[in-house]
């Protein structure tokens, strides 16, 4: 049996060492070994996946070194903000995928920019993203996947080593489309929670979503990715499922500002991380930069910033002039 590595015992890497611990061989890291030998103990991660019991095959750890050893494949599940930390612990040749979805605070970069600065542009290395709620993941219900890579044969060999029972992984080597869709989708569904929580209905919604994917496809091929890829898993399907589902952090976000409250005590009260936060000034500057319009992702900002309040940005966005759509 193939040994598998998935380094970060929130959320999403639990999940996910759930659901390949059926086929794979997996360790699970956690950072903190409290942490770990509490997950170890009572089989549950009480803090990040309650009500979910953790296989027998999944092994925790706190030792990097042993999670990563042996393995044929090392899955980064640690938040954007830990992942250049994380990658100067692994063995350059280690290949790997990262989960995390959005930009690096203050540097700007996507991960696959973390990983060429830090392991080199040789390092075989990839991008799993697509609509995936963890508690569904971990529970064993149907999930599919796109996992991409600018190095073919290892997109394929990877998505391959990944895909099977109730998880479907397709592969792609349209790595910038993917990461782009994946982090960028996080803010559209801030937005999304603003306006459900502002009760303006679900035409809105639905406008909004299908304006905010307008917008992703326009930065993500001024950067160089597929048209296709944004109609895919790693585009409309993440968006979709980010900006309707109950379980999605940033479209809750969304919805408490909208009620009145504080970005700070709703992150606060949140306990996990809300991507599209931190990727938010980070869309607008590169968009900015490359002459994209994105006024859905600066009228976020305003309000995130609390340049406008949710009804003000609401109203700014109502009032912009008829225009063919594309």
């Amino acid at each position: 049996m193939a040994r598998i590595a998935v380094l970060g015992a929130g959320a999403w890497g639990t999940a996910i060492a759930c659901a390949l611990s059926s086929r794979l061989e997996v360790a699970l890291w956690a950072r903190d070994r409290a942490q770990a030998e509490q997950i170890s103990a009572s089989r549950k991660n009480d803090r990040y996946l309650p009500g979910i019991a953790l296989p027998a095959a999944v092994q925790v750890t706190s030792r990097l070194e042993q999670a990563v050893s042996k393995t044929r494949l090392v899955l980064a599940a640690t938040p954007v903000a830990g992942l250049r930390e994380l990658l100067e612990g692994l063995p350059a040749a280690q290949p790997f995928v990262w989960l995390c979805k959005g930009f690096e605070e203050g540097s700007g970069s996507l991960p696959h920019q973390i990983a060429e600065q830090t392991l080199g542009k040789s390092a075989r290395c990839g991008a799993v993203s697509g609509p995936s709620f963890a508690q569904e993941v971990a529970r064993g219900l149907p999930c599919a996947l796109t996992l991409a890579s600018r190095d073919a044969a290892f997109a394929r060999e990877a998505a391959g080593l990944l895909h099977g029972g109730r998880l479907r992984v397709y592969y792609s080597t349209d790595l910038v489309g993917v990461e782009i869709g994946g982090a960028v989708k996080n803010v559209m569904a801030i937005a999304a929670g603003i306006s459900d929580g502002l009760g303006l209905g679900h035409n809105a919604r639905a406008a909004l979503i299908t304006r905010g994917l307008a917008e992703i496809a326009r930065l993500g091929t001024a950067l160089g990715g597929a048209p296709e890829t944004f109609m895919g898993l790693a585009g409309a399907g993440d968006l979709i499922l980010t900006a309707t589902g109950d379980l999605s952090r940033n479209r809750r976000v969304g919805l408490e500002l909208a009620r009145g409250r504080a970005l700070r005590e709703i992150l606060e009260g949140l306990g996990h991380v809300a991507e599209g936060v931190r990727s938010a000034k980070e869309v607008s500057r590169l968009a900015a930069a490359r002459g994209v319009e994105m006024p859905v992702t600066d009228a976020v900002n305003a309000v995130l910033e609390e340049r406008l309040t949710p009804a003000a940005a609401v109203d700014l966005l109502l009032s912009r002039d008829a225009k063919m759509e594309r």
